[in-house]
């Protein structure tokens, strides 16, 4: 007898070409709701970083950027996970391996780059090497991030691709915050 507790959930794939706009929006909306909320503790957290931003204004400028280039690496990771998924031919213990090293690699060569471009830009030796320190941490730990949500979307059933996108975003994004809150407070105050 197959109920509702034995029965395994099949997962229902957000897929515009096939699906009705009400249930791609039932869909969507829910971890979209999700994160918009987590949004909210986004500017929650970086109000908790005042000191360091009335101290120096220009670690201002770099909040958007931190938070793009560590949300980027975690979207490549996210959407090839989800896609291998999707085709059944995703290895955690692969992309678990292989994921922390790319984060590592792509860690150094942005925080090198960043680090180098502000202190070009801003003649600023310690915002540069607080801006450098807080993209490599961020996106080192950015794949793992990006990883973990995904799977544990996979895991409860739900369609990665639409679930994992919005919430590992967000959450990469509180954590580059912190992160770099946490760098430049230590470094700049």
């Amino acid at each position: 007898m197959n109920t509702h507790w034995n029965h395994p959930h099949k997962t229902v794939y957000a897929d515009d070409d096939t699906e009705s706009v009400p249930l791609l929006l039932r869909l969507r909306v829910p971890p979209l709701i999700f994160g918009l909320f987590l949004g909210l503790g986004i500017s929650i957290l970086t109000s908790r970083f005042e000191e360091v931003l009335a101290a120096n204004v220009h670690v201002a400028f770099f909040i958007p950027f931190i938070v793009y280039i560590a949300s980027a690496v975690g979207a490549q990771t996210q959407a090839i996970y989800s896609r291998d998924l999707k085709g059944r031919h995703a290895k955690l213990k692969n992309y678990l391996m292989k994921e922390p090293l790319l984060g590592l690699a792509l860690g150094v060569i942005f925080g090198l780059v960043s680090w180098l471009a502000v202190d070009l830009w801003l003649r600023d030796p310690s915002l540069a090497l607080a801006v450098g320190l807080s993209i490599f941490i961020a996106v080192a730990v950015a794949p793992i991030v990006a990883l973990l949500i995904t799977e544990f979307i996979n895991d409860i059933h739900e369609d990665p691709a639409v679930g994992a996108a919005p919430i590992a975003t967000v959450v990469q994004d509180m954590l580059s915050i912190v992160i770099y809150g946490i760098v430049t407070s230590a470094i700049l105050l």
